[in-house]
């Protein structure tokens, strides 16, 4: 059976408008996925449709197709696409008036089932994650484009799969290599060299969105067309790999995919092969994500410039007091950005901000508002805001529940506007933790040095089910054997002080150089890790940042030998503006350390021997973050 070529031009509502365009026009494609939904979206959504109830899908893919239905017709790619969030089926509907209209003879179908509100009462959106089974069923019977509500982000390549290849609902291992090409698509272009802890080793001003070339087996090379920037090797492919995943066990509707059999390999320039896959019976239910309105809240920052910054907000606090003894929820925050003897006034600046939430949405608006605008010329020397407060704006809360399999009425609506109802899995095994591999043998003793961990390692963090999340990994066998052995769950919590006191999860992938790590509770607000206490972008924001702050961190030397690498400062030599570094020449040595790096902050120079990394992937860790709480909003991917 022929290589089935499935691309990936959304990963987020709100990514690359002219993303469908290139990828329609930049290669050979046979299927082209979007993923527009994330928790925080469904929210969106939510509020739009109780405007307008006719709403409830993403808009921008509507728009999307007005300009590029005709050119996938013409090419002969299939769209399949998650945009329908809330209202798959009013979506299907505009997508068929819109073909009419241009005069686009194309087949639409949809899936439901997936809405799960009703069961849910006082929730906004409560909606299932459905698997690839509906979208196969509707390809199967022609149809040119589909749109589904909330599916797993892997179902979008899994469901054109199990269309091309026939695969039967127990072909585990196939079904796995499939949910894992869909993991690694979903978020466009993380994977191309987008938000890459290595970034400086190639062009990625404007990275070009994947494609996963699948085989009937379940394996697949992950590319990108020919010309695009960015690149795709080893390492690009290890950070989605540990993005936003829950242990060596990733578990779906239709199968739970084994993570520690994935094999990575480099086959060429931007072409990187993924088989091994191992795959499982998925778990005997279905995650249902709930988004409720939780209130209202409100926000003001406070700039104290120059000297007695900590005087200042202390004053600050003391006379916004009255004001806020009837808010249910305070915080207060000093972020000190400033320095002494500063050479501009911004850099002389701390920040002191204020967050309230309450359900009355008088209780933060005016009374907030006012009682900070009033001590324009009462309060501390120097008293700016960075913007005056509003009158409070509704926040959503989000939680996950669970659901049997066969609670969800699965159902594919043909183009003909036949109902196809989707079986659920007959086999299903309970989810367990894999039990930690062994290690590899540490470093022996040797000279050590207090240094970033980013000289060694590279790190993605994000948010996913209330959990915040980082992955770890390194790229030579040496590098491995320290951070296997050093980056422990004492030692995370030293270098991330706010999970000092919460239980924390270490996952092991060998195969993957890499750990992955959760902690169990909130992380203080004030950083943006608990979604209940900050707004859910700003919460994003924060999670994803939070990798880069823990590879920013300098170990404690002294108890082992810290590897003498460092590829976040190598001066190996750079590509040239505008070229595609791996599509330029032979494939480039990734997993080999330059001759010599330099440890800039360090203020020295060290010369290390070239390793070449295995063939077989990379080695890392996944740390997960879990939030035991009602609230949250959610990672854009």
């Amino acid at each position: 059976m022929s290589v089935l070529r499935i691309g990936n031009a959304s990963g987020f509502y709100g990514d690359r408008f002219d993303a469908v365009r290139e990828m329609l026009t930049g290669g050979p494609l046979d299927v082209l996925t979007g993923d527009y939904l994330a928790e925080l979206t469904m929210l969106i959504l939510g509020r739009d449709r109780l405007k307008d109830p006719d709403a409830g899908y993403a808009r921008t893919f509507l728009r999307q197709m007005e300009e590029c239905l005709g050119l996938a017709h013409e090419r002969g790619v299939r769209i399949v696409a998650n945009a329908g969030g809330l209202n798959p089926a009013g979506l299907a509907d505009a997508v068929r008036a819109l073909a009419d209209r241009l005069g686009i003879p194309v087949r639409v179908a949809h899936v439901e089932g997936d809405d799960l509100t009703a069961a849910h009462p006082g929730a906004l959106a409560a909606h299932a994650y459905l698997g690839g089974f509906g979208i196969a069923a509707c390809l199967r019977a022609g149809a040119d484009v589909v749109v589904t509500g909330r599916v797993t982000d892997a179902a979008l390549v899994t469901g054109p799969a199990v269309a091309h290849f026939g695969w039967e609902p127990t072909e585990y291992d196939r079904l796995a290599g499939a949910v894992v090409a869909g993991h690694l698509l979903e978020c466009g272009a993380q994977v191309t060299g987008g938000n890459y802890a290595f970034f400086r080793e190639g062009d990625v001003r404007r990275p070009g969105f994947p494609l996963a070339e699948v085989h009937a087996d379940g394996s697949c090379v992950l590319t990108k067309h020919d010309g695009t920037g960015g690149f795709v090797d080893v390492g690009t492919v290890t950070a989605q790999l540990l993005y936003e995943t829950g242990g060596a066990r990733y578990a779906g509707p239709d199968v739970t995919a084994r993570l520690d059999t994935v094999r990575l390999t480099q086959e060429g320039p931007d072409r990187v092969r993924v088989d091994g896959v191992r795959g499982e019976a998925p778990p005997p239910t279905l995650k249902v994500g709930v988004n409720r309105l939780g209130g209202f809240r409100n926000e003001v920052a406070f700039v104290l410039t120059g000297l007695d910054i900590e005087a200042k907000a202390a004053l600050v606090r003391a006379q916004m007091e009255p004001a806020l003894g009837a808010v249910a929820d305070v915080r207060w925050d000093l972020v000190r950005t400033d320095r002494p003897d500063a050479p501009t006034e911004e850099t002389a600046s701390a920040l002191l901000r204020l967050v309230v939430r309450d359900a009355d949405q008088r209780a933060v608006g005016r009374a907030l508002s006012g009682a900070a605008v009033e001590l324009a010329l009462a309060g501390y020397p120097g008293f700016h805001v960075s913007a005056p407060p509003g009158k409070g704006s509704p926040y959503g809360v989000f939680e996950a529940a669970r659901v049997p399999q066969d609670a969800v009425d699965h159902v594919a609506v043909l183009h003909d506007g036949r109902r196809v109802p989707v079986a659920p899995a007959k086999d299903t095994a309970v989810l367990e933790a894999v039990p930690e591999p062994p290690l590899p043998q540490p470093l022996p003793p040797g000279p050590v040095r207090r240094a970033p961990l980013g000289l060694v390692a590279g790190a993605r963090s994000g948010d996913k089910g209330g959990d915040a999340n980082v992955g770890v990994w390194v790229r030579t066998d040496r590098a491995w054997r320290w951070l296997a052995h050093q980056l422990t769950v004492d030692r995370f919590r030293e270098l991330i002080p706010e999970a000092r006191d919460l239980p924390v999860t270490r996952h092991v992938l060998p195969g993957a150089l890499g750990l992955f790590c959760a902690a169990l509770k909130k992380l203080r607000p004030s950083r943006g890790l608990s979604r209940r206490r900050r707004a859910p972008m700003a919460v994003s924001t924060a999670c994803q940042g939070l990798g880069e702050w823990l590879v920013g961190r300098s170990p404690v030397a002294g108890d082992a030998d810290t590897p003498a690498c460092g590829p976040r400062d190598s001066t190996s030599p750079r590509p040239k503006a505008g070229s595609s570094p791996a599509s330029a020449g032979a494939p480039r040595p990734r997993h080999a350390l330059p001759g010599a790096v330099a440890a800039r902050r360090l203020g020295e120079r060290v010369t290390v021997t070239p390793r070449r990394h295995r063939s077989g992937g990379v080695e890392g860790c996944r740390w997960l973050i879990t939030q035991r709480r009602r609230g949250g909003g959610a990672n854009p991917g």
